[in-house]
């Protein structure tokens, strides 16, 4: 196997092994110009319909990112400038998610909310056997409940920890968490109930609130006090500024710990997330490492050790250049271009919408049942075509024979390009009407993952 670059200067070598280092050297240009040509046949990012993470920043937040690309967010001793940023930014978000006490409160940056809901969960885990210990009960056989419709780092979270994970079905009544029949998933040995705001799968908000109230009822009967952490991986960053009203944050006592990614609405290019928790009390001091590291002591409070800084200071970057009014300006604009979209796709006579994307901007629709030569798989195919990624899946368990599609709307998806995905599935539904006969397929379909 081997690479031929377009482009060779005079006495080096015109191919490459693939998968073994090269013998001798090369100039920069030419290696550039070798990693620029094949990274070139990636997808546009901007015309990427299928992930949350963030495909756009304003030029001085790439000049930030240049400039402090070579930060590593753990040496804190050296780099103690960008430590007091990450502070900052975590207390920030603990205001606005108004947490109690601003003074007694912890959280720290991560790599991403993937991270974060793993030490979310952690805390959880740690509180409960720190409980079952001082009442001289097992630590045996946590669990954890969780709508089928979570993220698969919640999946990844009980593997690796060794937690029960007790998921909710998913059913066409109740496609969300929302309280009911909980009674029947939580015992003493349940760690925590897991609450998503805005489900990958739909865009739609766990209500939180009515989450928090039937566990109050399942105390009420039974003195089991379980705790919520919120997943907020998208939804913490547009609640606070387009749904002010939601009731979902740590106003409700039984909210432990929230989550959320900086790297989705949090506006930031990938590799930042954050997780905030309610008091210093509900984050164990067991979680909580103090390491001699270059030369000075630092308390660490996550599961990875080096790790990008330019990120944290890109999140300080947008929070000051935003502030609320213009995260809130960001956000409403994403969900007015997101309504708009569901709503012109809602009036084509082969779809029903199962989410509207006035939560956060993603929403999802479904074929409506008919004698046809295509599927939803056909209609991202043909749309993957003309370079716009907008997957087909299937719904978590009792929904699994439910396919939907899914649009995410992040910013830099204008009004005008909407527009034009717009004519580009009207156009692709005319052609796919029109067949005689189905696709012809050889595989079996690999299915989107979330």
């Amino acid at each position: 196997m081997e690479i031929n670059p377009v482009f060779a200067r005079p006495g080096e070598a015109t191919s490459l092994p693939k998968f073994k280092m090269p013998e001798d050297m090369m100039s920069g240009e030419t290696a550039y110009q070798i990693v620029h040509d094949e990274a070139m046949l990636d997808g546009n990012s901007r015309l990427n319909l299928a992930t949350f993470v963030s495909t756009w920043m304003d030029e001085n937040a790439q000049k930030i990112y240049a400039e402090t690309a070579d930060k590593n967010m753990i040496d804190k001793d050296e780099y103690p400038a960008t430590a007091a940023i990450e502070d900052r930014c975590w207390r920030i978000l603990a205001d606005l998610w108004n947490v109690p006490d601003t003074e007694d409160t912890i959280g720290t940056s991560t790599v991403g909310s993937s991270e974060a809901c793993m030490l979310g969960g952690l805390a959880l885990k740690r509180l409960w056997q720190e409980k079952r210990k001082a009442e001289g009960k097992s630590t045996e056989k946590p669990n954890l409940i969780l709508s089928a419709g979570v993220q698969v780092v919640w999946e990844k979270f009980c593997n690796y920890w060794d937690v029960e994970a007790r998921y909710v079905p998913v059913t066409e009544e109740h496609l969300v968490l929302d309280g009911f029949e909980l009674e029947k998933y939580v015992d003493e040995n349940t760690i925590g109930v897991v609450a998503i705001l805005g489900q990958t799968y739909t865009g739609l908000y766990e209500p939180v609130k009515e989450i928090a109230a039937k566990l109050d009822e399942i105390q009420a009967s039974t003195g089991l006090d379980v705790k919520i952490h919120v997943d907020g991986a998208s939804g913490a960053m547009v609640a606070p500024f387009c749904q002010p009203e939601l009731e979902w944050d740590f106003k409700i006592d039984r909210v432990n710990s929230i989550s959320t990614s900086g790297h989705k609405y949090g506006l930031v290019y990938p590799g930042v997330g954050w997780v905030v928790w309610r008091n210093k009390a509900v984050c164990p001091e067991s979680l909580i490492f103090h390491v001699s590291y270059l030369g000075g002591d630092m308390p660490t409070l996550a599961l990875n050790f080096s790790r990008p800084g330019a990120q944290v200071l890109l999140q300080y970057y947008q929070f000051l250049r935003l502030g609320r009014e213009g995260y809130r300006a960001v956000q409403q604009g994403s969900i007015d271009v997101a309504t708009y979209l569901s709503s012109e796709i809602g009036k084509m006579g082969q779809f029903t919408l199962v989410s509207r994307g006035d939560t956060i901007p993603v929403f999802a629709w479904k074929l409506n049942p008919g004698d046809r030569n295509w599927d939803l798989y056909d209609l991202a195919d043909r749309l993957r075509m003309r370079g716009w990624q907008v997957p087909a899946y299937p719904m978590p368990d009792n929904l699994s024979d439910m396919v939907v599609q899914r649009i995410v709307v992040r910013l830099g998806l204008s009004r005008d390009l909407a527009g034009l995905l717009l004519d580009a599935i009207k156009e692709e539904v005319d052609f796919l009407e029109n067949l005689d006969a189905p696709i012809p397929r050889e595989r079996p379909r690999t299915n989107f993952t979330h």
